[in-house]
């Protein structure tokens, strides 16, 4: 007699993609880790395979054959529309990995990992920046965060991007003084802006390094550089603007509601950041519940299987308290 799954979840970043097998009574029976989800860059197909791999794994670990497979909850970067989740559900359905399939944004596993029901809002600060939020009747609040185009500004990768703009204007005389001419450059061990301008653009330093720059962004805000300290402003006020609007549409501006702070930037928990957010949330939405989520994603995406298959109270509980 084969091993009955009820949620198949799966949890696909940028970087990583994380998938638990939960048994009938909540249990995690198994689980698998594969690379990034992007099916941008490698088509559809291709991505899906990343998370082949990892289900794979996770079969692997199971205790005897796999039985009977219920439903499949995914979570994945770039789906960022609905249209995108639609097809991406589609292409899942295709794999015949579980009898009914839903696809979601990421940034819902983040929501759900950190909410004891299905009603509160996200805001996931990464390399880019996203927010999402839902209630328990199914109604969600969402942007579509595909950058500049849909009126995005913030994530690590603009914040280096910003840093790096005025750095360079102050050092070639168009712009205000600021000290991350010295501190940008100096943590590759260069002494110019030009000469880090020249590496990045050579590729002497890799494009991928510029996610560095985001740190020390905030340690020179935090020393007391205006420049700096009003981009890190900027920030708790962009996360702020999402937080509450999505909020507002969801009806719970008024009402005591959980709002989540995710991704490395907001986990790192810069005070000047993660304070300022709070500060300003309190005139914006005074009843609201601000906290960091420690939980994984991957628990979200499960909870969010157990929600769509009606698992009782007690389910949900037993799969949290194994991430705890």
């Amino acid at each position: 007699m084969g091993v009955n799954v009820s949620v198949v979840a799966v949890d696909a970043g940028n970087s990583k993609t994380d998938v638990a097998l939960i048994g009938e009574d909540g249990t995690v029976l198994a689980t698998g880790r594969g690379g990034g989800f992007q099916p941008p860059y490698v088509g559809v197909e291709a991505a899906l395979d990343v998370l082949a791999a990892a289900l794979e794994e996770a079969v692997a670990a199971l205790p005897g054959p796999v039985g009977s497979v219920g439903h499949v909850s995914a979570c994945l970067a770039n789906a960022d529309l609905p249209v995108e989740e639609a097809e991406l559900a589609e292409a899942l359905e295709a794999r015949g990995w579980g009898a009914s399939v839903e696809v979601r944004n990421d940034t819902f596993a983040i929501l759900r990992a950190g909410v004891d029901e299905p009603r509160g809002v996200a805001v996931v600060c990464g390399a880019g920046i996203n927010c999402v939020g839902m209630v328990p009747d199914g109604r969600t609040a969402r942007f579509p965060a595909i950058g500049r185009i849909s009126g995005d500004w913030g994530g690590g990768g603009g914040l280096s991007e910003e840093a790096l703009w005025f750095a360079a204007r102050a050092e070639d005389g168009r712009g205000e003084p600021t000290e991350l001419v010295r501190t940008l450059p100096g943590h590759f061990g260069l002494d110019s802006m030009y000469a880090l301008i020249e590496a990045l653009h050579r590729g002497t330093i890799p494009p991928a390094r510029r996610h560095e720059l985001t740190p020390v962004l905030f340690a020179t805000g935090a020393a007391g550089d205006p420049v700096a300290a009003a981009l890190v402003e900027r920030l708790a006020e962009e996360v702020v603007a999402m937080a509450s609007v999505a909020l507002t549409r969801l009806g719970l501006l008024e009402e005591e509601a959980p709002v989540l702070l995710g991704g490395s930037v907001l986990a790192a928990r810069h005070p000047q950041l993660n304070d300022r957010i709070s500060e300003l949330l309190a005139v914006r939405a005074p009843k609201a519940v601000v906290r960091v989520v420690s939980e994984p994603p991957v628990l979200g995406a499960a909870l969010l299987g157990l929600d769509r298959t009606g698992a009782a109270p007690e389910v949900h509980r037993r799969l949290r308290e194994q991430y705890a």
